[in-house]
C-alpha cells in the first residue's frame, strides 16, 4: 500500500527524494517555504535578467553520474556536452586552466612550476586519480554513510571489494598529509591552487580536508563539468514536474512551524495553520531549524551528531548579482572562473565567478551576460548592523577591484548590480544566519563521522548539504537518495 510521504523543503535533496518516491508509487507532498524550487540552486528574476541564486556549475550529468541516474530513472534525461575547459583559476603568481582531459590538465599545471617539481606533481596526480577511481566504484551501489541499520551495514559490506583495501592507509589522512609525502608541501602556489578548488567543494582547505573526499573532489571535474543553459534551477524544475506527473503535490510558500508525532505517523503544521498528515517525513530544511520544529521530547531523541550540527556554525557568503553589457568588454566573459588574491580563502580574497554564455537567452537578452560572484565569509563578520554594512561594502569592493584588475572596463559594463548578503540568504532560502554550503569535510565531520540521513526518530529523515556526503547538488541529491531508499526499502537507482 502506498505511503503518505511529506517532504519539507524543495531544495535539490528534498526534490530528489520526493521525485524518486513518487516515481516508485508513494504519495508525496512537497512543501516549500519560498516561491521558488531549488533552494540554493534556485533562481530569481530582475527585469530582463535571470540569476541563479547560488550553485552554477553542473556536475553529475555524465553517464553513471548521480544526477544522470536520477533523471534517467525519472524518464527525464538532461543531455548536455561537458566542458573541455572547465574554468580559469587566477592566482597572484599563476593563472591555471582546469582541463577536462586529465593528461592535459596535469601538463598545464606542471608548466607553471620549476622542472624539479615535475615528477613530484605527476606522482601526486597519479595517486589522486587512482584513489578517486577506487572510491568511485562505490558510487554504483552508493552505500549510506555512516551506516545506521543492519541493512545499511550489509549493503556496505556487499559494496566492498578487494581493491578497496588500498584505501585503508589513507582513511584518516588529510590531503595535506599526502602533499607532504610527495614533497609538495613547500610548493605554496600549487597548494594554494588546490585550496581554491577545495574551499568551493569541500568547504575547507588541504590542511584539514579528508584525503579520500578531496581526491574525488579534485578528480570529479574530469568526469564531467557542464554549463546548464538557464541554470541549475532546471534540475529542480524537472524533478518538480516528475513529482506532479506521478501524482504528487508540490506547494510553495508553505513554511512548516511544527512537526509532531501522532498515533499513525506525523502531523506537520505550516505558518498558515494548515495541517498535513504523513506516514514518514523528510526534512530538507536547514538542520538548524529542526529543534524549533519539534517538541522537546523529540528533540532529545535526535542523534547526537545531528543535534550538535544544528547548533553549529557553517560558512556564510556574500554574493554579487550583476548584469553586464558585453559590447563594453573586449571579450565575452567565460562561464566559470576563480579569482584569488593570495590573502586567504575567504572574505573576498578568493571567490568564484560565473557568467551566462552569450546566446543563453534564458538568462539574458542578446548582447548581455548575467554574472554571479560569491565568496566565503565568517558569520561573526555580520552579527551587528554596523559590522554587517561594513562587511558588505568592504567585500563587494574587494571583489570588484580584483575583477577590474583582470577585466579592465568591467565596472563600466555593469547595467544591474545587487548583493546577496547573509540576511538575504536567510530571508529567501530559510537558512538561519545565511549559513550555506554545509559543514567542512574534515576528518572530524566526514565519512563515518558525518551526519546520517537517519534522524534518530523512526519515520523522520533528513537530507541536504549538512548530511553525508555534504555540499553541492551531487551531495544533496545523494542524501535524498538515501532517504528515499530507507522509506521504500528499494535501491531505486
Amino acid at each position: 500500500m502506498p505511503q503518505n510521504i511529506l517532504v519539507i523543503g524543495a531544495g535539490i535533496g528534498g526534490l530528489t527524494a520526493g521525485a524518486l518516491l513518487a516515481k516508485s508509487g508513494e504519495r508525496v507532498t512537497v512543501l516549500e517555504a519560498s516561491s521558488e524550487l531549488g533552494g540554493s540552486a534556485g533562481k530569481f528574476k530582475r527585469h530582463k535578467f535571470l540569476f541563479p541564486a547560488g550553485a552554477t556549475l553542473g556536475m553529475g550529468l555524465e553517464d553513471g553520474g548521480i544526477h544522470e541516474r536520477v533523471f534517467r530513472f525519472l524518464g527525464k534525461p538532461l543531455q548536455l556536452e561537458p566542458l573541455e575547459t572547465v574554468m580559469e583559476m587566477i592566482h597572484p603568481d599563476h593563472s591555471f586552466v582546469f582541463m577536462k582531459d586529465r593528461n592535459q590538465h596535469v601538463d598545464n599545471i606542471i608548466s607553471h612550476f620549476p622542472p624539479a617539481y615535475e615528477s613530484k606533481i605527476r606522482s601526486f596526480y597519479r595517486e589522486i586519480y587512482t584513489t578517486a577511481s577506487i572510491v568511485r566504484t562505490l558510487m554504483g551501489p552508493l552505500p549510506a554513510l555512516p551506516p545506521a541499520t543492519a541493512k545499511e551495514w550489509t549493503s556496505l559490506a556487499f559494496a566492498i571489494r578487494p581493491v578497496h583495501v588500498k584505501l585503508l592507509p589513507h582513511f584518516n589522512k588529510t590531503l595535506g598529509n599526502r602533499l607532504e609525502h610527495h614533497g609538495l608541501g613547500p610548493l605554496t602556489a600549487f597548494r594554494h591552487m588546490l585550496d581554491g578548488l577545495l574551499i568551493d567543494s569541500m568547504q575547507t582547505g588541504s590542511d584539514d580536508v579528508s584525503y579520500l573526499l578531496a581526491a574525488v573532489a579534485l578528480d570529479i571535474y574530469h568526469e564531467g563539468a557542464y554549463y546548464v543553459p538557464g541554470g541549475l534551477y532546471r534540475f529542480a524544475g524537472l524533478m518538480g514536474e516528475s513529482i506532479t506527473e506521478n501524482g504528487g503535490v508540490v506547494k510553495k510558500r508553505r513554511r512548516i512551524t511544527q512537526l509532531a508525532q501522532t498515533g499513525k505517523g506525523w502531523m506537520a503544521t505550516d505558518h498558515r495553520g494548515n495541517k498535513y498528515e504523513a506516514d514518514a517525513v523528510i526534512v530538507n530544511a536547514p538542520i538548524h531549524l529542526l529543534p524549533d520544529m519539534l517538541p522537546p521530547e523529540l528533540v532529545s531523541q535526535l542523534k547526537k551528531p545531528l543535534l550538535e550540527g544544528a547548533g553549529s556554525e557553517t560558512w556564510t557568503t556574500l554574493t554579487l548579482y550583476m548584469a553586464v553589457d558585453s559590447s563594453k568588454l573586449s571579450h565575452p566573459l567565460p562561464p566559470f572562473r576563480q579569482i584569488s588574491t593570495g590573502d586567504g580563502m575567504a572574505e573576498g580574497a578568493h571567490f568564484f565567478m560565473s557568467a551566462s554564455l552569450p546566446g543563453d537567452t534564458l538568462r539574458a537578452p542578446d548582447g548581455y551576460q548575467t554574472v554571479t560572484v560569491s565568496t566565503h565569509s565568517k558569520a561573526g563578520h555580520w552579527d551587528t548592523k554596523e559590522k554587517y554594512e561594513a562587511a558588505r561594502e568592504t567585500l563587494s569592493e574587494r571583489m570588484l577591484q580584483a575583477i577590474e584588475q583582470q577585466i579592465p572596463g568591467f565596472r563600466e559594463s555593469i547595467v544591474h548590480f545587487e548583493t546577496g548578503a547573509p540576511k538575504a540568504w536567510e530571508r529567501y532560502t530559510g537558512r538561519p544566519n545565511g549559513y550555506v554550503g554545509g559543514f567542512p569535510q574534515t576528518l572530524d565531520s566526514a565519512l563515518f563521522n558525518s551526519i546520517s540521513h537517519h534522524s534518530g526518530i523512526p519515520g523522520l529523515y533528513v537530507c541536504g548539504d549538512h548530511i553525508f556526503p555534504g555540499g553541492g547538488t551531487i551531495g544533496a541529491a545523494t542524501s535524498g537518495i538515501h532517504a528515499a531508499r530507507s522509506i521504500t526499502s528499494k535501491r531505486l537507482i
